[in-house]
């Protein structure tokens, strides 16, 4: 069983509250690059996608909170542990603090879609479990995903959907995406959003 969905990061973490300009970010084909046909279950195997770690710096130097929500369903099929994936987000923390940037949070679903749970997107728990521990708000948050599952959550919880193409989401075309923000990449949609503010 998991107890958990929250990474316990290795740094201080101011609490946010409802003010906070926060936007959720999908993991696997946002942040780094997805494992054809696997799971990444090594820090080895976790790769940036090229400029989204110098995104996520620019989003938080103009004072946003990034929070991360991940299904790891590898976990439930016993293909990485708990320890395999804290060492994974523990070089995820670490790269974005070496490039200038900070994660206020790490939210996971480790179930199957088997299980049914209530956390897994294309369900909106991640994104409740996040207000509820950090005390934001996620109504017209941005949510930047690469797939259809994070489009979802997004409108569930009224977040902003954000789709990029890279991962998985170069293969969505024939979905009903009018109220999605469609970027090439996490770079791309930060230069929009940032570019809202400036």
């Amino acid at each position: 069983m998991y107890p958990e969905n929250s990474f316990p990061l290795k740094r201080p973490i101011h609490q946010l509250d409802s003010s906070s300009r926060v936007i959720f970010l999908d993991r696997d084909g946002v942040i780094n690059q997805e494992r054809a046909g696997a799971y990444i279950r090594t820090p080895e195997e976790w790769v940036p996608i090229p400029g989204s770690l110098e995104a996520i710096a620019r989003l938080c130097e103009a004072g946003h909170e990034i929070i991360i929500l991940t299904n790891q369903s590898g976990l439930g099929r016993g293909l990485l542990t708990l320890d395999d994936l804290e060492a994974i987000h523990t070089k995820l923390v670490q790269t974005v603090e070496d490039h200038g940037g900070h994660i206020a949070g790490i939210y996971f679903c480790p179930h199957t879609p088997t299980e049914d749970c209530s956390c897994r997107k294309p369900k909106d728990g991640l994104i409740r479990l996040a207000e509820s521990e950090l005390g934001c708000r996620a109504k017209n948050a941005p949510f930047i995903g690469d797939q259809l599952t994070d489009v979802k959550a997004a409108r569930s919880a009224e977040c902003r959907p954000f789709l990029v193409r890279t991962g998985r989401g170069k293969e969505i075309f024939d979905e009903e995406l009018s109220d999605v923000e469609i970027h090439s990449d996490l770079s791309s949609a930060a230069d929009a959003i940032l570019g809202e503010t400036q």
